[in-house]
C-alpha cells in the first residue's frame, strides 16, 4: 500500500529532535504563512491590494535569513536591489500601472542564468567574480512579468551533474534529511521551494536537471519541450538536449512562471511559434480517452524498484479519470550512445577553451566529460545523431 506523503510543514515539524534541522524545522513551523502561500494565491492577493510586494519580499527575506543557513540553497542575496525593485512594483500599482503575471512575487534564478548586475557564477571558481552586464532571455522574460530576484540559486558546476556542489558555495542539503543530496543540477531552486524561501524559480534541463531535484525535495519540475523557452545565446543553436525552464510547489504554480517565459524568439531557430500565455490558461481538463502508454523497462532502463513500485501503484489513477492505458514498450536501448556522446561533445565544445588555459579549476567528473568530447569523431557524431533520430520516431 502506497501510503500518503506528508506536507513539507508536517514532516520538517517532525525533523524538529533532529540536531542539524532543528533551527530550520522551527524556522518552517513558525514562518508566516505568506511564504508557504502558492504563487498563484500570492499574485491573487497582490493585484487585489491585500498584500504589498514589500511585504512579501519582507516575508522571504526574513525566511531566507532564519533557514538558508541550514540548507545553502540561495548562494548569492540581493536585498537591498530587490526593496527597491519591490517599491517600485507598489509604486507602480498605486499609479494603476500595467501589472505583469509575476508582478511582485520574490524568485531566485539558478546560478547559471546571467543576471544584470547580480554575481552570476556558473558553480565555477573561473566565474565566482563575474557580474554579467545583461540578463538572460529567462531573467528578462521573469523581470518584465513583474517578479522581484531576491538573489542567485546553487548549481553544480557549470550545471554538471545530478547533486548540487562546487568549489566557491560549497553543497546545498536536502530540507528533509540534511545529510542527503538535495539532487541536481536545479538542486538550489527546488530546496528554495521547499522551504519557502521564494514562491517562483528558474531552472534548466540537459539529463533530469529540473526533475530530479524536485522529485527528490517534494516540489514540482517539469522539462519543457526543446524550444518551448528559447536560448538565443545557445552555441548549438539545434541542439536538443538542454533546456530552460522553471520550478513549482505546484503544477499550477509552475504553469504561472513557464507562461511568462516561454514563447517564441526569432533569435532561436527551434523556439516553438506559441505564446506562453497559453500555459496561463485553467489547468482543468476532461482526460475521459486519452491514450496513455504504461512501460516496464523502456528496453533495459535502470529503475529504482521503489520507484518502480510507486508509478504502477498510480496506474489506476489514471484509468479513474478515463484515460486508456496501455501497455507499451518502446525501445530506449538508443538513448545511452546519442545522450553520452552529444552531451560530451556539446561540454567540449563549450568549455574545452577555458579547459585548455584552466585544467586544475574543473572538478574530475567534467574534465572526464570534456576529454571524451575531444576525442569523440564525426563518425561517432553521425551515429549518435542516428540514435537520436531514431528514439524521436
Amino acid at each position: 500500500m502506497i501510503e500518503k506523503s506528508p506536507t513539507r510543514r508536517e514532516l520538517l515539524a517532525g525533523l524538529a529532535s533532529a540536531p542539524l534541522l532543528e533551527n530550520a524545522a522551527a524556522a518552517q513551523t513558525s514562518a508566516p504563512s505568506i511564504c508557504f502561500m502558492s504563487a498563484v494565491e500570492m499574485a491573487r492577493l497582490i493585484r487585489a491590494k491585500k498584500l504589498s510586494a514589500r511585504e512579501a519580499l519582507a516575508a522571504h527575506l526574513k525566511q531566507i535569513e532564519r533557514v538558508n543557513p541550514k540548507v545553502n540553497a540561495i548562494v548569492t542575496l540581493v536585498p537591498e536591489m530587490a526593496a527597491e525593485a519591490a517599491a517600485r512594483a507598489d509604486e507602480m500599482q498605486a499609479h494603476k500601472q500595467t501589472l505583469g503575471p509575476l508582478h511582485g512575487l520574490p524568485v531566485a534564478h539558478k546560478d547559471l542564468f546571467e543576471t544584470r548586475g547580480i554575481r552570476t557564477t556558473f558553480g565555477s571558481v573561473l566565474y565566482k567574480d563575474n557580474v554579467p552586464t545583461t540578463d538572460d532571455i529567462v531573467v528578462e522574460r521573469m523581470r518584465r512579468a513583474g517578479a522581484i530576484i531576491v538573489g542567485k540559486s546553487n548549481t553544480p558546476e557549470f550545471g554538471s551533474g545530478s547533486q548540487t556542489f562546487n568549489k566557491v558555495f560549497g553543497a546545498t542539503h536536502n530540507p528533509y534529511d540534511l545529510t542527503k543530496t538535495c539532487g541536481g543540477s536545479s538542486g538550489g531552486a527546488a530546496v528554495s521551494l521547499a522551504c519557502g524561501l521564494v514562491p517562483v524559480a528558474s531552472g534548466s534541463d540537459t539529463g533530469g536537471s529540473l526533475r530530479n531535484p524536485a522529485a527528490f525535495c517534494n516540489v514540482v519540475g517539469f522539462r519543457p519541450s526543446a524550444g518551448r523557452v528559447p536560448n538565443p545565446k545557445a552555441a548549438f543553436a539545434w541542439f536538443t538536449l538542454t533546456t530552460s525552464g522553471c520550478l513549482g510547489r505546484s503544477a499550477a504554480d509552475l504553469a504561472l512562471a513557464l507562461s511568462t517565459i516561454a514563447g517564441p524568439d526569432s533569435r532561436a531557430p527551434l523556439s516553438i511559434n506559441e505564446p506562453g500565455e497559453r500555459f496561463a490558461r485553467p489547468l482543468d481538463r476532461n482526460f475521459k480517452g486519452v491514450r496513455v502508454a504504461w512501460f516496464k523497462s523502456l528496453g533495459g532502463m535502470p529503475f529504482d524498484p521503489q520507484v518502480r513500485a510507486i508509478v504502477d501503484a498510480h496506474r489506476k489513477t489514471f484509468e479513474s479519470l478515463g484515460c486508456v492505458v496501455d501497455q507499451a514498450e518502446p525501445d530506449f536501448a538508443p538513448a545511452e550512445i546519442a545522450f553520452r556522446v552529444l552531451r560530451a561533445w556539446n561540454t567540449a565544445n563549450t568549455y574545452g577553451s577555458r579547459f585548455h588555459e584552466h585544467p586544475e579549476a574543473f572538478k574530475d567528473t567534467l574534465t572526464g566529460e570534456i576529454e571524451e568530447g575531444l576525442r569523440v569523431t564525426g563518425t561517432e557524431v553521425a551515429r549518435a545523431e542516428t540514435a537520436h533520430g531514431q528514439l524521436w520516431r
